[in-house]
């Protein structure tokens, strides 16, 4: 039900945001983006619940959901829009 969005190029691979995905649908990239990092990636978008838990838990703020409904869209943040 969600939609999620990461800016890779600015992702530090924590990996914070994996450990509290629920469907467990982020993952470490197999590419080093241009800081040096592995950043995470979305592998099964479809399996997405929206939950915003990773925009939450994000320290570089560098995820964004997007979901149907009266909440469109979270960033990290800034609460839901």
């Amino acid at each position: 039900m969600g939609r999620v969005r990461i800016d890779e190029g600015r992702c530090k691979g924590c990996g914070v945001c994996a450990s509290v995905c629920p469907p467990g649908i982020l993952r470490f990239s197999e590419r080093v983006n241009r800081l040096g990092y592995h950043p995470v990636v979305v592998t099964e978008e479809e399996r997405c619940t929206g939950c915003t838990r990773c925009v939450l838990m994000c320290p570089d703020l560098v995820i964004t959901v997007e979901r149907p409904g009266p909440f469109r869209r979270a960033k990290a943040g800034a609460a839901l829009v």
